[in-house]
């Protein structure tokens, strides 16, 4: 791979080929569905070369050898992170960060072991100057048929008050660019709306969001995420990543809720079938298939890590992600941004 520089009008995209619950398979036809459908960008397949190759002669996809890295080991769903990363160094997770680092790539997409992707993006592509801590922010289905962005939602498991604060300017340039949300609202997740309400982090917090030119509306409670009463949701990464799996399980949970109303008769089955596909579109949002996967902000490149169990969609729309954020400069502005609110280590 050569290094074209900063060439914005195409992207370098290297996709985890072996990670996943279903990996290689999911990995390499929903990347190279994403290729096949906008070819504004390079691709590149990262995994063991000859798993990645009867993966693409199986489903008959035509993809150039020129274009898969080969690395030998993988970093398992199980495995400790940071001891991996050591125990493991060819693996796909390490190879795919250092093509970035390198700048022989622009994005790393994977939907390997999360724990991984994120130390990994942190000591291989390194974090943005002036950031500490990065995050992982997600996108949650409001009420204004819209999102309520939460972050941090399990980058980490604490968090310090200047973390917080990195968290919402970083949020706010990535939904500002991506989403097209000017302004967007920043609030912190509490237990109360008054200011007077809270624990040290949240008080703290609140104190240093003050300071800065951003649309903070103050605390915000559990159930005005879905009301979307703010744009951007604040916490640390323990909290957040509750609430992540919590929303997780919403939409099978309403699944499992109408089939076993279906099932007691066949009345109840014409009901449903008859609200079905409403019902299917209603949800979309909620499915994160649809976004693919969750962009961790503040490493300085593009990195975006995907659930374990994606399939080929969710693979697709992680890469076509990737290629956004690239083309609309998102590491450029998130690095102006920084210097402009002055945060600090």
């Amino acid at each position: 791979m050569k290094d074209s520089g900063n060439n914005f009008s195409r992207c370098r995209i290297v996709v985890d080929a072996m990670g996943g619950d279903f990996a290689p398979s999911n990995a390499v036809i929903g990347a190279v569905e994403a290729f096949n459908e906008n070819k504004s960008f390079d691709l590149f397949l990262v995994g063991k070369e000859k798993k990645i190759i009867q993966v693409l002669s199986s489903n008959n996809l035509s993809f150039s050898k020129d274009f898969i890295v080969n690395a030998d080991e993988v970093i398992d769903m199980g495995d400790s992170p940071a001891s991996s990363l050591k125990s493991k160094p060819n693996s796909s997770i390490v190879i795919g960060a250092q093509l970035v680092r390198d700048k022989k790539a622009d994005a790393f997409v994977s939907a390997g072991n999360t724990g991984a992707m994120v130390m990994s993006s942190i000591l291989n592509i390194g974090r943005l100057h002036g950031i500490s801590r990065p995050a992982l922010t997600a996108p949650f289905p409001n009420e204004k048929d819209g999102y309520t962005f939460i972050s941090d939602v399990g980058a980490f498991v604490d968090s310090k008050p200047d973390h917080l604060l990195s968290f919402a300017v970083l949020s706010s340039i990535f939904i500002t660019e991506v989403y097209g949300i000017k302004n967007p609202k920043v609030g912190i997740l509490n237990v109360g709306e008054e200011a007077s309400k809270g624990y040290k982090l949240t008080l703290e917090s609140s104190q240093l969001l003050k300071k800065i030119n951003l649309n903070f509306i103050g605390n915000v409670e559990g159930k005005d995420i879905f009301k979307g009463v703010a744009d951007i949701i604040i916490c640390d990464g323990f909290i957040g990543n509750i609430l992540l799996k919590f929303a997780e399980s919403i939409l099978p949970f309403l699944r499992a809720k109408f089939k076993n109303y279906a099932d007691k008769n066949l009345l109840n089955k014409l009901r449903i079938g008859i609200v079905r596909k409403p019902m299917r579109e209603t949800l979309k949002s909620a499915n994160y298939e649809e976004l693919g996967g969750l962009p961790l902000l503040g490493v300085n490149g593009i990195s975006i890590i995907g659930h374990g169990s994606s399939s080929v969609r969710a693979i697709k729309n992680m890469v076509l992600r990737a290629n956004e954020m690239h083309q609309k400069q998102l590491i450029q502005k998130m690095t102006n941004a920084i210097l402009e609110y002055s945060i600090k280590n």
